[in-house]
């Protein structure tokens, strides 16, 4: 959010790799706490035989789909809000140089919409914070706890 500087996170191969360096490091504690039960994560108890196939597919794919979803979210909510502020900054940037009639209109407004526009990405820079770190959170308890939770399910 400094006028000038360089954001690391609106480019997607930084995201990619934080966030799937974050999964194998989740991957990593559920295998140093668990061990080879680490995989019974793919498959949760009273699923049928017949279904479990599937079900392990999908859960693996799912798995390895959180990483892909943290970066996804972190990248898209970052570059669409400089994108946003860059192109009304150009806007308003054009609309000062115009010298009309309606100087508060013309020449203020779009500065103003601009410095609102910057404390909304501020917003979205902390909300999306937020966000990564509660799903870091439930990934790694997810990760550490397997399905000692299922109780609360039913």
């Amino acid at each position: 959010m400094i006028p000038f500087s360089f954001t690391v996170t609106s480019h997607f191969l930084i995201t990619l790799a934080l966030s799937f360096s974050i999964f194998i490091g989740i991957t990593i504690v559920g295998f140093q706490r668990h061990g080879l039960h680490f995989f019974s994560f793919l498959l949760p108890a009273g699923v049928p035989l017949p279904l479990a196939p599937f079900l392990v597919l999908l859960e693996l794919i799912s798995y390895c789909f959180r990483a892909l979803s943290l970066g996804i979210r972190l990248f898209a909510n970052m570059m669409a809000g400089h994108s946003l502020v860059k192109i009304l900054s150009g806007f308003a940037w054009t609309m000062l140089f115009l010298n009309n009639i309606f100087y508060f209109i013309g020449d203020l407004g779009p500065l103003f919409i601009v410095l609102a526009l910057t404390g909304l990405e501020l917003g979205v820079a902390i909300s999306q914070a937020h966000v990564s770190t509660i799903s870091i959170c439930i990934y790694l308890n997810d990760a550490t706890n397997l399905h000692q939770n299922e109780s609360f399910h039913n």
